[in-house]
């Protein structure tokens, strides 16, 4: 008798097991399907970039392959969004010029951005005796006794997305900022001088954005 009724426990836990996990599986099943639907109705839209302006402090390849530069950048970042928040996190800004990175990783804070909100950072972008590539070295030269050259401003971290009280995990964020730089002492282009040797330019350029 006793080994009937123990084994009528062990059926008994097993079922109870049984239905424990069916009923986690379904509410997980019914919390991911309501996820993924309030994700499908909102639809989150990218943030918008825009370079605003650069404050070109020092621009200089001292000589064939190495290069120094500071650079102040002002950011301006929009959440489209009406109903969705955007964390960003882990977020640097660099220069590069011709595919090759010519400064440092400079962090942004983390920050929340709001519905429709909008941000704005001013990062220095800055690099000391950087070497750079000997195909790159005599063109940023000429580029820079030319009065000018493009660079791209780039950059790279990670946003999650807040809908009411639920937040996604973490989604890798790319913004490329292209524009044409004016340089030297004197400004040009419309710059306004704001310093010893330093020229303000008011650039407005729409960057790329992926996540």
């Amino acid at each position: 008798m006793s080994d009937k009724k123990c084994s009528h426990h062990k059926s008994k836990k097993k079922k109870l097991i049984r239905r424990i996990c069916g009923g986690i599986l379904i509410f997980l099943f019914l919390a991911l399907l309501t996820i993924l639907i309030v994700w499908a109705v909102l639809h989150p839209k990218k943030p918008r970039f825009i370079l605003q302006d650069t404050t070109i402090f020092t621009f200089n390849v001292s000589a064939p392959n190495i290069f120094s530069t500071s650079i102040q950048t002002t950011i301006y970042s929009r959440n489209p969004n009406s109903r969705i928040g955007i964390y960003y996190d882990s977020m640097h800004v660099y220069a590069t010029y011709h595919n090759q990175q010519i400064t440092y990783y400079t962090q942004i804070p983390e920050v929340y951005q709001g519905h429709k909100d909008v941000n704005i950072w001013s990062p220095f972008v800055y690099g000391n005796n950087i070497p750079i590539a000997p195909y790159n070295g005599p063109g940023l030269s000429e580029d820079q006794q030319n009065g000018g050259v493009w660079l791209d401003f780039k950059i790279d971290g990670r946003v999650k997305w807040k809908v009411g009280s639920i937040t996604t995990g973490h989604y890798h964020l790319h913004v490329t900022c292209s524009a044409y730089v004016p340089l030297g002492d004197r400004p040009g282009y419309g710059g306004v001088m704001v310093g010893n040797n330093a020229v303000k330019y008011q650039l407005a350029r729409d960057c790329s954005v992926s996540v």
